[in-house]
C-alpha cells in the first residue's frame, strides 16, 4: 500500500515510489471530512478540509457519598468516554498526483452534505472540470489574495512559532519567533510570478499597496534563457553553487576599492551582470544563476524596505513559491533587508507559508461555524514539520521526499488569551531552554524521552484493560512518538521552537492518537485516595506550631508534595519500587536550606505585612501534592483573608490534577474541613480550568474565563509550582505582580546544569520592579 494510492481498478495509477506514506495516514478522516478548500498553484496543490475526530477521554464522577461507604471506596469513578472534536486538516502535493488523489477522496467520501469546494490559485481555472467530475462538488473560485491574507492571519494568531528568521551561517539556521498578542499591522510580501506587496491592518482590512513585475517568474524565465535549464528548482541549484562576483562589476571592480566617501564597501555589487558587456569570456551557469538570484532578491529587498518605511511597518513577511522553505532564497531577502535597513527590519518567513491560500479559502466557507471564534493548536501528531534545508541535501532531492507535506490542527474547547498578569506579553517567552540551539542540552532531552518510551507504553496498557487491541496500539504509539523523535534529532527546527514542553505535548498528542487520553488515571485515582486519609492529621499538626514554624512547615509540605512525580524517571523509579514512599520520606530527601534558589526570607518578611487579596495558584501534581502539599498552604492563605484561584489543566497529562478531579477532591476536603468549606460557599476558593493539557505551562495561552476571574478578582499574588510549570517553562517569566516559583529539581542533569544536585529546591519570590519602589 505504501507504494501508491489506490484509484481506479488496474495498476495504472500506481504513484511514484518515493511516497512513502500510505494514503490513509495522509488523507486521515476523510470519512467525517465536512468542508473542502483547494489551492493550486503552478506546481504544488494544497487541499483542506474539516473533519470530526472521535477519540477516548477519561472522565472522572463522584459517587454519591450520602450513602455511608465501605472502607476503601474508591473516591471517584473513571470511565472512558467517546468525545467528538474538531479538526482541520491540509495537505500538500505534487500536481502531477491531483487525479489520483481526488480518486482517492472520491472513494472514501461517505456523507459530506457539502456541495461546493472552495478554490483558489492560478491552476483553479486548470483543473477546474475535473475536480467538478470527480468529486461531483461544484468549484467555487474565491480571490487570491483574501484567501492568503485570511489564511495568514489565522496561522499568526494560532501556531507560536509560526514566524522565523533565517540566518545562514547560525547553527540551526532558524530562529522562531514568539508570536506577539497582536499581530497587526504587518506587510506581506508576496513573491510568486510577480511581487505582490500588502499592507494587513486587520481581520479584515487590507490594501495592495504596490508590487513589482520583476519577481519569481522573472528569475525563472531570465534564468531559463541564460542557463537553458527549465526547472526552478535546478536553478537554485546552479545558484547555490555559483560565484556571482565572476558576472557582476563590485565597486571596488570600478573604484580598485571601496568608496569611501560614500561609505560603500569594496565587495558591493554596483551593477548586476556588469562584466558581461566588457569581458570577452564565456560565463558558467553556476554565476549566471547566482548573480540573477542576487539582482531580483536585492530589487525585492529595496522595495521591501521602501514600502515598510513608507508605512512605518516593523513586521514584514515574505511568502510566494520563490521562498518556500528554498534556504537560497530565505538567505538572500535576509541579506538584501538587512543591508538596506542596517537590520531595523527583520525579514520574517512563516513555517506553513506553503498553506495560507487554502487555509484562507477554507475560511471563506466555513464562516457558518466561524473557526475565529475557537483558539486553535497544531497537532504534533498529525503534522509533516519543516523540512531540513541544510545544503547538503540537494533541493531535487528534498522536493521529492516532501511529496506529501501534512498539517493538522485541533479546534480547542475554548479561547486562549494572555494572562493578564505579564509584564510584556510581546516578549514574554515560556521555555526556559530552547534545545534549537543547545545541541548538549538536546541530545541529552531527546535521549531522556526515548529511556522514557517503555514505561510510557506499559502504563498506556495497563491503563485501558477495556480495550482488546492495546497492546497493539501501544506499539504503534511507541513507532508514532520514536519516529518522531528520530525527526527532531535531524531536524530540531521541524516544528518551531524544540523545548522540554514540545516534547511532552507531542508525546500527549501521540498518545491521544491511539486512545491512551490518560495513562495515570488509575495511578492518580489511588494516591488521591491514599492522601486524602492523611489531610486532618496534617492539618492538625500544624495548627500545633508557632506561627514562624507554621510557615516554614507549609512550605516544606508544598515542596515535599513536589517531589511526587510520575514525570520523573528518579521518583517513579522510587514509587514503582515502594508504593508507600510516603510523604514524611519525601521531606527527608528535600535539600536542607540555604536552597539552590533561596528567597524565603523575604517571603516570611513579606507574610508579616498586608494579606494580599487575591492569589492565582497554578497547581501540579494529584495526590499527596495538590492534598497534603498544596491545600494546607492554600488554607493558611484563606485564613490570612486571601481569596485563591486554583488554576488546574483542563486535560490529562501525567499525573497532574486535571480540573475535573480537582472539584471532587476540593468537595471531599471541603467535608472535612470547615475553613475550606466556608470558603467554597463564600467563592473565596475558586476552582478555574488554565485550558491547558500539558504539563508545562504557557502563559499567553490560557482560558479566557481564567483571564476574566483575575481581573475581576484583582489578583496580586501567582504562585508557580512544580517543574514542568516553574522551570521548564516561566522560570524567568516576568509578572506584573508578587510571584512565588517553587519547584524541586527530581532530574539530576538539570540540577547540575542549574548548579545544583538531584532534589534541589528551588524557592523564587518575585516582586516587580515598579513595586518594589512602593515597598
Amino acid at each position: 500500500m505504501a507504494g501508491h494510492v489506490g484509484g481506479s481498478e488496474g495498476g495504472s495509477n500506481s504513484m511514484d515510489k518515493s511516497i512513502t506514506l500510505p494514503p490513509d495516514e495522509i488523507f486521515r478522516n476523510l470519512e467525517n471530512a465536512k468542508r473542502f478548500a483547494i489551492d493550486i498553484g503552478g506546481s504544488l496543490t494544497k487541499l483542506a478540509y474539516y473533519s470530526t475526530v472521535q477519540h477516548k477521554v477519561a472522565k472522572v464522577r463522584s459517587f454519591d457519598h450520602s450513602v455511608k461507604e465501605a472502607e476503601g471506596d474508591p473516591l471517584y469513578e473513571i470511565s472512558v468516554q467517546e468525545e467528538i472534536t474538531a479538526r482541520l486538516h491540509f495537505i500538500k502535493f505534487e500536481n502531477a498526483y491531483i487525479e489520483t488523489c481526488l480518486d482517492f477522496i472520491k472513494d472514501h467520501l461517505v456523507n459530506t452534505e457539502t456541495k461546493v469546494i472552495k478554490a483558489t490559485g492560478g491552476g483553479a481555472y486548470k483543473f477546474k472540470d475535473l475536480i467538478e467530475k470527480k468529486l461531483k462538488l461544484k468549484v467555487d473560485k474565491e480571490d487570491e489574495m483574501t484567501c492568503l491574507i485570511k489564511g495568514c492571519n489565522f496561522v499568526l494568531k494560532n501556531i507560536p512559532h509560526e514566524a522565523f528568521v533565517y540566518a545562514k551561517h547560525a547553527d540551526p539556521e532558524f530562529r522562531f519567533q514568539n508570536t506577539h498578542p497582536d499581530i497587526f499591522p504587518y506587510l506581506l510580501i508576496n513573491i510568486g510570478s510577480g511581487v505582490s506587496i500588502v499592507k494587513v491592518e486587520s481581520e479584515d482590512k487590507f490594501e495592495r499597496i504596490g508590487g513589482s513585475s520583476i519577481g519569481g517568474g522573472t528569475f525563472w524565465g531570465l534564468g531559463a534563457l541564460l542557463t537553458k535549464t527549465k526547472r526552478f528548482d535546478e536553478l537554485l541549484q546552479l545558484a547555490s553553487k555559483g560565484q556571482h562576483s565572476n558576472v557582476d562589476m563590485l565597486v571596488k571592480d570600478i573604484y580598485g576599492g571601496a568608496y569611501e566617501s560614500l561609505g560603500l564597501t569594496g565587495d558591493l555589487i554596483a551593477s548586476s551582470f556588469g562584466k558581461s558587456a566588457t569581458t570577452d569570456k564565456q560565463f558558467s551557469k553556476e554565476d549566471m544563476a547566482k548573480s540573477l538570484l542576487h539582482m531580483i532578491s536585492n530589487d525585492i529587498g529595496q522595495l521591501a524596505c521602501l514600502y515598510a518605511r513608507l508605512h512605518n511597518l516593523s513586521r514584514v513577511y515574505f511568502g510566494g513559491f520563490f521562498i518556500r522553505g528554498h534556504p537560497v532564497t530565505m538567505h538572500t531577502i535576509t541579506y538584501s533587508i538587512n543591508f538596506f535597513t542596517k537590520g531595523e527590519v527583520q525579514a520574517l518567513f512563516l513555517r506553513h507559508e506553503g498553506y495560507l491560500g487554502t487555509i484562507g479559502a477554507f475560511l471563506k466557507g466555513a464562516e457558518e461555524d466561524n473557526p475565529n471564534q475557537y483558539s486553535w493548536g497544531e497537532n504534533y501528531a498529525g503534522s509533516s514539520g519543516l523540512m531540513s534545508v541544510s545544503p547538503d541535501i540537494n533541493p531535487m532531492q528534498r522536493a521529492r521526499s516532501g511529496t506529501f507535506d501534512m498539517l493538522e490542527m485541533d479546534r480547542l474547547d475554548r479561547q486562549l488569551v494572555n494572562l493578564p498578569l505579564l509584564q510584556d506579553p510581546s516578549s514574554y517567552i515560556p521555555d526556559t531552554m530552547d534545545l534549537t540551539e543547545d545541541s548538549h542540552a538536546r541530545e541529552y532531552w531527546l535521549y531522556c524521552f526515548e529511556e522514557a518510551l517503555d514505561g510510557v507504553v506499559k502504563r498506556a496498557v495497563a491503563s485501558r484493560p477495556d480495550l482488546p487491541e492495546a497492546t497493539e496500539q501501544a506499539e504503534k504509539f511507541r513507532q508514532k512518538y520514536r519516529h518522531k523523535l528520530q525527526t527532531l534529532r535531524q531536524q530540531p527546527f521541524a516544528y518551531g521552537s524544540l523545548t522540554v514542553r514540545s516534547l511532552l505535548d507531542t508525546r500527549e498528542h501521540c498518545l491521544n492518537e491511539f486512545n491512551f487520553p490518560d495513562p495515570y488515571s488509575k495511578i492518580k485515582q489511588q494516591e488521591n485516595d491514599m492522601a486524602l486519609k492523611y489531610y486532618q492529621k496534617v492539618v492538625r499538626a500544624l495548627e500545633d506550631l508557632s506561627w514562624e514554624q507554621r510557615q516554614f512547615a507549609l512550605v516544606r509540605g508544598l515542596l515535599a508534595g513536589n517531589v511526587f512525580d510520575w514525570g520523573a524517571k528518579a521518583v517513579s523509579d522510587v514509587l514503582e519500587t515502594d508504593p508507600g514512599f510516603g510523604f514524611e520520606q519525601a521531606k527527608q530527601q528535600l535539600q536542607e536550606r540555604p536552597w539552590l534558589v533561596d528567597a524565603y526570607n523575604q517571603w516570611i518578611e513579606r507574610l508579616k505585612g498586608e494579606p494580599h487579596k487575591c492569589a492565582l495558584f497554578f497547581v501540579d501534581n494529584s495526590g499527596i501534592d495538590i492534598i497534603l502539599g498544596v491545600f494546607p498552604f492554600v488554607r493558611e492563605l484563606l485564613l490570612r483573608g486571601t481569596q485563591v484561584v486554583l488554576a488546574s489543566n483542563s486535560g490529562p497529562a501525567l499525573n497532574d490534577v486535571t480540573n475535573n478531579e480537582l472539584q471532587i477532591l476540593t468537595e471531599r476536603i471541603a467535608g472535612m474541613d470547615p475553613v475550606i468549606q466556608s470558603a467554597v460557599k463564600d467563592d473565596r476558593l475558586t476552582l478555574v480550568q488554565s485550558g491547558s493539557s500539558s504539563p508545562c505551562l504557557d502563559l499567553s495561552r490560557l482560558d479566557k474565563v481564567l483571564a476574566t476571574v483575575v481581573r475581576e478578582r484583582r489578583t496580586d499574588l501567582v504562585i508557580i509550582e512544580g517543574m514542568g510549570r516553574a522551570i521548564h517553562t516561566n522560570y524567568y517569566a516576568a509578572l506584573s505582580c508578587e510571584s512565588l516559583k517553587l519547584a524541586v529539581i527530581k532530574n539530576s542533569w538539570l540540577a547540575e546544569r542549574l548548579g545544583g544536585k538531584i532534589f534541589s529546591v528551588v524557592f523564587k519570590y518575585e516582586v516587580p520592579p515598579q513595586m518594589q519602589v512602593q515597598h
